[in-house]
């Protein structure tokens, strides 16, 4: 065989998911041309190799304009210590505008990825404004209004993503850079990667240089990971090959992917530099929790359903997670830790309520079939649908690289690969304690300041993804850590 041709099962020979499942029925498959490679880049890599559209057309620009007030507002948390009654009446005067909003026809937008993308933006980060200024109530519902959920949903259809605020949402397009490079108009290269100190957030809940940070740590660490992609692209190529040179240059490839693991690591550290953990704790993860985020556990209605039979009653509504970030997930299939750290036992206790009413007698059964899904799997639905792709490609490797690396008998190999786990781990480590510093500890003052034995401090904290978080963590990383291979007994 020339060993320039790939085999026909290879994953990079295989055909598209797109092409080979389709989209849902009557959903337009609009891709970009980048859904070839899975809109990965190979100088950005997740990240979109130009900046985000940052505004809609005139046609959709009532919900540009809604989310533009929301933020010159300065919108406060509806459950904020010491709100004053100007900032209620503020907020209860925009929510009002939203509510006489007209439902604008979202058909058009389904002619480019690009507004499709940024109308999800507007739309779910307007939604997160609404229901989490909104006042503490007995009512056990969230209604949110039909202007907002019915093009929300209708859009979230055509990306095949929930209609909540997600990681790609305030992270992957949610930047832009903060000094433009130069270019020539004329010129069809490229713009350049940018670089890790020139990018600025399009949208924030509180405007403050924390949250931004705490976005942008993210951005970094996805800009920084894409040469473990292409090392990953390498060490497959050589898996193909599979000779005694190949198995050597894996080695170097594993090796300096472990040094990129423990950059992303490091990375991921420096949000300490820019987002103080009181103000994260209190002024900025509130905004983005999802229905099954709180202890409340209240019941998010969206409204407009009854009228458009064609839309369906969300059943994921998580916030936004690093665990929908597809960059560690790919090192984990890619390693095949997956098979520890993507087990059904680490379902992270999610529980969720039905949306809308019509959904209450199928409560029981998703409940049900959600506890026997891994969380990180679950945390998949939220990636966009290019990345979804690539993990599930990625999956169907033909030469698994766990496998080479036991059947090789080769130490060096084994210690390299190994090495990279490892790194792995410590990643987990550090996220620990990144919870640990900004959740953790942060609940501990408020419970003590508050002196108070209720039910909502006694409850398991809960990630924006609804996990019950430290213990789940805590399981993921030790389940990264059992997958290091033993050289006794499979290597020798």
């Amino acid at each position: 065989m020339d060993h320039f041709e790939l085999i026909s099962n290879h994953f990079l020979n295989l055909p598209r998911p797109d092409v080979e499942l389709g989209p849902p029925a009557g959903v337009v498959d609009t891709t970009t041309l980048a859904a070839h490679d899975f809109d990965v880049d190979t100088r950005t890599g997740f990240m979109p190799p130009q900046p985000p559209l940052i505004r809609l057309s005139d046609q959709w620009e009532a919900w540009e304009q809604a989310l533009d007030d929301a933020q010159v507002r300065r919108l406060q948390l509806g459950r904020k210590p010491g709100i004053t009654e100007d900032e209620r009446n503020q907020s209860e005067s925009w929510r009002a505008h939203i509510r006489e909003m007209p439902i604008i026809p979202t058909s058009k937008l389904n002619q480019s990825e690009l507004m499709l993308r940024r109308a999800h933006h507007v739309l779910s980060w307007t939604m997160h404004f609404y229901i989490h200024s909104l006042p503490p109530s007995p009512s056990s519902e969230i209604i949110i209004p039909a202007p907002i959920t019915v093009p929300l949903l209708q859009i979230s259809a055509q990306l095949q993503l929930p209609p909540v605020v997600t990681y790609s949402d305030d992270v992957l397009y949610n930047w832009a850079f903060k000094s433009p490079p130069l270019s020539d108009p004329t010129d069809s290269t490229p713009l350049p990667a940018p670089a890790l100190d020139n990018l600025r957030c399009l949208t924030l809940f509180t405007g403050t240089r924390d949250e931004e940070e705490f976005y942008l740590t993210s951005a970094r660490m996805e800009l920084r990971g894409v040469e473990a992609l292409d090392l990953m692209r390498a060490t497959m190529d050589e898996l193909f090959v599979g000779d005694t040179i190949a198995l050597r240059r894996i080695t170097q490839y594993l090796h300096a992917l472990g040094r990129v693991i423990d950059d992303l690591a490091a990375l991921l550290m420096t949000v300490r530099d820019g987002c103080r953990p009181d103000v994260f704790y209190s002024d900025i993860r509130p905004w983005f929790c999802g229905a099954d985020s709180s202890s409340e556990q209240r019941r998010w209605i969206f409204e407009g359903l009854e009228d458009n039979p064609d839309l369906v009653a969300p059943t994921e509504l998580s916030g936004p997670s690093a665990a929908q970030s597809s960059l560690v997930h790919v090192l984990d299939v890619f390693l095949g830790v997956d098979e520890y750290s993507h087990s059904n036992s680490l379902t992270g206790h999610h529980f969720v309520k039905p949306s809308s009413s019509s959904s209450t007698t199928a409560t029981s059964s998703l409940e049900s079939d959600k506890s026997k899904i891994s969380f990180l799997t679950r945390m998949q639905t939220y990636m966009p649908r290019h990345h979804r792709n690539f993990l599930r490609h990625l999956s169907t490797a033909a030469r698994p690289l766990r496998e080479t690396v036991s059947d090789s008998h080769d130490t060096e190999l084994l210690e390299a690969y190994n090495d990279a786990v490892s790194s792995l781990k410590r990643f987990r480590d550090g996220h620990i304690r990144i919870v640990a510093m900004y959740i953790v500890g942060p609940s501990r003052k408020a419970a003590d300041a508050e002196r108070v034995e209720s039910e909502e401090l006694q409850a398991p904290l809960k990630g924006t993804g609804g996990t019950d978080l430290v213990k789940f963590l805590k399981d993921v990383r030790d389940r990264t850590a059992a997958a290091v291979m033993n050289p006794k007994s499979e290597c020798l």
